[in-house]
């Protein structure tokens, strides 16, 4: 079969597209033909060696994906030779046209979900969902701020948002970015390249504050952003795509009366596989009733995967890209 292979930590450029050993799947695994694969940032540091987690080399990267079951491991019982499934892997494995993967990690799609859909819902998606469900615990009419409310997660946190019944304020750094936002349901947009971020902020909201941030970005929008909380509000930290991790000065914390929560979704997959499936079902259902989306900014071949994770760390997409192998 062919797949992307990291030989070694590096530069992007270094991918090669390749043929490799078809996997098998072992217990508690399944065999997947993969149709289709989503982009996401820590897939382009993985790759560099700058995640927080380095597998051997050489690898195989990619971990959200989606395709139909061909094969089914010892200790299995809860799926079927055929079924269709989204699935993440242990953080690598999907940049492939078969993957093995944990069952646990699985779950069944709807018939009239995309394969692209489902591999690029999963993870921004269940990431944004996660965030604002179990650790923010937004609540209908409070005020919410996505900043990168036009990449992956962020245009996920806007439409999740949304249908969890807040007002959404859309931070991006572009105007085509703050109209990719405005098209998933933001209701007010401020271009932080342009516009001060605290000053915008305030005169939003009255001088009040948002309820709850959603980060994924860091930076000196998370500063401008813990400047502007509102008293019992909940700052959500989901990433750096800034390249910039922030430090807090605790004294904000104090005199505002803010949380800092941190949103790890690979772990709450691990630690709370039956809130996971119970999320991915209200997901699903959400999806059905058009209350959220897919974002694919572009479909690419599996042999462009150096390309794609070179836009997603450039910060030149508008939601997710997907590889088809």
């Amino acid at each position: 079969m062919k797949s992307i292979i990291c030989d070694a930590f590096g530069p992007i450029s270094q991918l090669r597209f390749d043929e490799c050993p078809t996997p098998t799947a072992g217990a508690g695994q399944l065999l997947i033909d993969v149709k289709a694969i989503g982009v996401n940032f820590p897939d382009a540091l993985l790759v560099q060696g700058l995640y927080q987690v380095k597998p051997a080399t050489p690898f195989v990267p990619g971990f959200e994906f989606s395709g139909e079951v061909t094969a089914i491991g010892d200790g299995v019982s809860n799926f079927a030779v055929g079924d269709r499934i989204a699935c993440v892997s242990e953080l690598f494995g999907a940049f492939a046209e078969q993957t093995a993967a944990f069952a646990k990690n699985a779950v069944l799609i709807p018939d009239d979900m995309s394969y692209p859909d489902a591999a690029t819902i999963l993870c921004a998606h269940a990431t944004a969902h996660h965030g604002l469900k179990q650790r923010a615990r937004l609540r209908e009419g409070e005020t919410l701020l996505v900043l990168g409310a036009a990449g992956g997660t962020g245009s996920a946190a806007v439409q999740i948002g949304k249908a969890m019944g807040a007002r959404v304020i859309a931070a991006c750094s572009t105007a085509d970015k703050l109209a990719a936002a405005g098209a998933n349901g933001a209701d007010e947009l401020i271009n932080y390249r342009q516009q001060d971020l605290k000053s915008s902020l305030k005169a939003l909201t009255g001088g009040r504050g948002v309820d709850v941030v959603y980060d994924p970005v860091g930076g000196k929008a998370f500063d401008a952003s813990v400047r502007c909380m509102a008293r019992n509000g909940r700052l959500l930290v989901v990433g750096f795509a800034s390249g910039d991790i922030p430090s807090l000065s605790a004294n904000l914390a104090l005199v505002k009366e803010f949380s800092l929560i941190g949103v790890l979704w690979g772990s709450f997959v691990e630690h709370e596989p039956q809130q996971f499936a119970d999320n991915m079902s209200e997901l699903f259902g959400w999806y059905q009733q058009g209350k959220v989306s897919s974002v694919i900014d572009e479909a690419l071949p599996l042999a462009e995967a150096a390309t794609a994770l070179t836009r997603v760390m450039d910060r030149l997409v508008c939601g997710k890209l997907v590889l088809i192998p």
